[in-house]
């Protein structure tokens, strides 16, 4: 049996005409040979009737700090609102299905309220669907603990659920449906002249999302990897096939597509960002200050990122909202840090980037006759990164994606 498991986001099933449109994606997959399970998120985005946030803020409105046992038991309404309505839908087409919660899928957590990772699954009651076939429709972002706690599995959990189910079922690919056509070499709504990537490697797509692209969550990238399933990013709306991730080579009997000379795959962007800068000798005994700062800002719950450590100075990023309380967690260490408010950190990702002179170069040279300035800058072996100012975010990513010349196929 050749499975695939397809995952239809909130903007993908929200009115009965996207329901129906992806009732015929269903049907036309399985009249090519495949079996096919669905993941669906909750319908809708922010403020929508049926959407995560504002089954959040039903809560919240009445208490700011709900338990999160009891959150966890209202965000996972959404999925199993979106699941019935589409199973409903594909009723009046013909397609007999059933719908799942993530605990009747066989999805086993860790049992960690709110960000639960994935244990393990017993697939069973999909098998057995399939075997009958029915079309099993599984709510995503959703499992039980051993304890037979319902959990959540954090923002982008349907995208995990859909992977994690694709390598449990050893399906032939994962298909992410979603609003876009695929992933972009950048931002459409930032740069005109974007352009749809055909194949992408697990390890840029990855990188991608971390650094601000919203198309798959890292999480089901790496659990998709670990196994080698092909993922497949694709528009609900159109006939495009998308964006294939995957590190598999081509059999010797198919062309082999060179794409070596492919240096910088995108670029992408994570906006609304703080600077800490620590002088070090402005501080009276500097003598374990490293320790003290990031282990007090991590007590505190504060997310540090882009970090710098040097002999004379100390730099580190924070979401703006966590400044103000990280300047306080400092203030009570007898540091007074310099702190650059509304930063957005830009990026260069690309697998093929690694060991190749004169990259940082470019990036320099783009951002200089853009007339930006670069306030911090690191890598990694697939991507550089610099933060700037956000009034020049827009401008910077613009630039970069010119300099290594992306709009051209």
């Amino acid at each position: 049996m050749k499975i695939i498991v397809q995952k239809f986001g909130g903007t993908s099933i929200a009115s009965r005409d996207l329901r129906i449109r992806v009732g015929e994606i269903i049907r036309s997959t399985r009249d090519e040979g495949y079996a096919v399970v669905v993941v669906v998120s909750a319908m809708g985005r922010k403020n929508d009737a049926y959407a995560t946030d504002t089954l959040i803020n039903l809560v919240t409105d009445t208490n700011p700090n709900p338990a999160p046992r009891e959150l966890d038991l209202i965000m996972a309404c959404g999925e199993q609102i979106s699941g019935v309505m589409l199973s409903a839908q594909l009723a009046t087409m013909d397609i007999e299905s059933q719908f799942l919660t993530g605990p009747q899928a066989g999805i086993v957590t860790d049992g960690n309220f709110g960000n639960a990772h994935i244990r393990y699954i017993n697939p069973k009651k999909i098998m057995e669907c399939l075997a009958q076939g029915i079309v099993p429709i599984v709510a995503g972002f959703q499992g039980m603990s051993e304890e037979g706690e319902l959990n959540t599995l954090g923002r982008g959990g349907s995208d995990t659920t859909a992977s994690a189910l694709g390598v449990a079922l050893n399906a032939e690919f994962i298909d992410i449906f979603t609003d876009v056509e695929g992933v972009m070499t950048a931002d459409p709504r930032i740069v005109q002249n974007a352009r749809l990537l055909d194949e992408v490697t697990y390890n840029e797509i990855c990188q991608l999302a971390r650094d601000g692209a919203k198309v798959v969550h890292p999480r089901a990238i790496e659990i998709a990897m670990q196994k080698g399933i092909p993922l497949r990013v694709r528009s609900t709306f159109t006939e495009s096939v998308g964006t294939l991730v995957t590190n598999r080579i081509a059999g010797f009997d198919e062309p082999v597509k060179i794409v070596s000379d492919r240096l910088i795959t995108g670029i992408t962007y994570t906006s609304n960002i703080a600077q800490f800068k620590i002088i070090t000798s402005q501080i009276e005994n500097p003598r374990g200050l490293e320790l003290k700062i990031f282990k007090s800002l991590a007590l505190a719950d504060i997310s540090v990122d882009f970090i710098n450590v040097q002999p004379e100075i100390i730099m580190f990023t924070v979401p703006v909202e966590q400044a103000g309380k990280g300047v306080e967690v400092l203030k009570n260490l007898d540091i007074m840090p310099a702190v650059e408010h509304d930063c957005a950190k830009v990026a260069i990702v690309g697998a093929a980037m690694t060991g190749i002179p004169g990259i940082m170069a470019r990036v320099v040279e783009a951002l200089t006759e853009s007339d930006i300035q670069i306030l911090q800058s690191g890598d990694s072996y697939t991507n550089i990164w610099c933060l700037v100012k956000k009034q020049n975010m827009q401008r910077a990513v613009q630039a970069l994606h010119d300099k290594f010349e992306l709009g051209k196929k």
